[in-house]
């Protein structure tokens, strides 16, 4: 089948699942990770001839993809910040969102930097695939990255990913709900942990409901901040004088999480919209004292 006549039928097969942009995304990342072509040669080679054995693996995709698998655990990666992840069931998929809260760190990051003279040491808390900490890795120069995570399965694709990325990352396997202590002290302490209350789940996409794990998306209704309390408790304890603890949050709990914080005494306190106007993220320093 020539190139161009299979954009045709892959277009129509999946027409009645995905909105025609999606489609046209799908379409190009399985032609430039399986054909090696890029979106150009679409016009420039649209005669290519796909041998029957590379349209046999395209139509078992389309069919992953007509039951709503997404397309990054179908083809094993994804992208985050320009970087390469690999990605897969034991692991949540990186969204733009969280780019937006690494983003906020590096900014805040280079900061404390400036006032301090040591390396600085970082803490993941709930790593998934490494994203946030190999980003950070990544971009930053005199840091000590760590990262914990209670899935075995998850710490080894976010093992696989800081070497794809060539970062050195410290990962454990921990538990944060049973922990009475972190490893040490740390000048950066972030976390995006499970925060989808079960009641929220008729808002979340089949794609997302049926395939991604549940284990780092969702909490109980009746306690839908016990990440947060917890583990801005060990941040009271293991954050240095001037850190910095950073979270993404439910877009719903955005002035329950902050007055929750608050409580605990921590300062400096600032709740930041996403690209899209909803409360993601929070910043919050170590007082004095505690």
């Amino acid at each position: 089948m020539m190139l161009k006549e299979f954009k045709i039928f892959f277009s129509n097969e999946l027409a009645d699942v995905f909105p025609k942009t999606e489609v046209d995304t799908f379409f190009f990342l399985l032609i430039e990770q399986k054909l090696n072509l890029q979106r150009v040669d679409t016009v420039l080679q649209p005669d290519f001839i796909i041998v029957d054995d590379q349209l046999l693996e395209f139509k078992n995709i389309i069919k992953r993809l007509q039951k709503e698998e997404p397309i990054q655990y179908i083809l094993g990666n994804t992208e985050f910040f320009g970087l390469p992840f690999q990605v897969n069931k034991h692991t949540l998929i990186p969204r733009p969102e969280t780019e937006e809260l690494v983003e906020w760190i590096l900014s805040e990051v280079k900061q404390l930097q400036i006032l301090s003279n040591h390396k600085l040491k970082i803490l993941d808390i709930g790593t998934g695939t490494g994203c946030i900490p190999i980003t950070l890795a990544k971009n930053l120069k005199n840091v000590e990255v760590s990262a914990i995570d209670v899935s075995k399965k998850a710490l080894k694709i976010a093992q696989q990913n800081a070497l794809l990325n060539n970062v050195e990352i410290h990962f454990l396997e921990v538990d944060i709900l049973k922990a009475n202590k972190l490893p040490q002290q740390y000048d950066i302490i972030v976390s995006n942990p499970p925060y989808v209350r079960e009641l929220e789940k008729e808002e979340i996409k089949n794609n997302v409901l049926q395939n991604e794990p549940h284990l780092a998306l969702f909490v109980d209704d009746n306690n839908p901040l016990i990440f947060y309390n917890k583990i801005t408790d060990l941040a009271k304890k293991h954050l240095t004088t001037n850190g910095l603890l950073f979270f993404e949050i439910n877009q719903y709990l955005g002035n329950e999480t902050l007055e929750m914080i608050r409580q605990k005494r921590l300062q400096d306190i600032e709740l930041k919209k996403d690209f899209f106007g909803n409360d993601r993220m929070l910043k919050a320093s170590l007082s004095t004292g505690l």
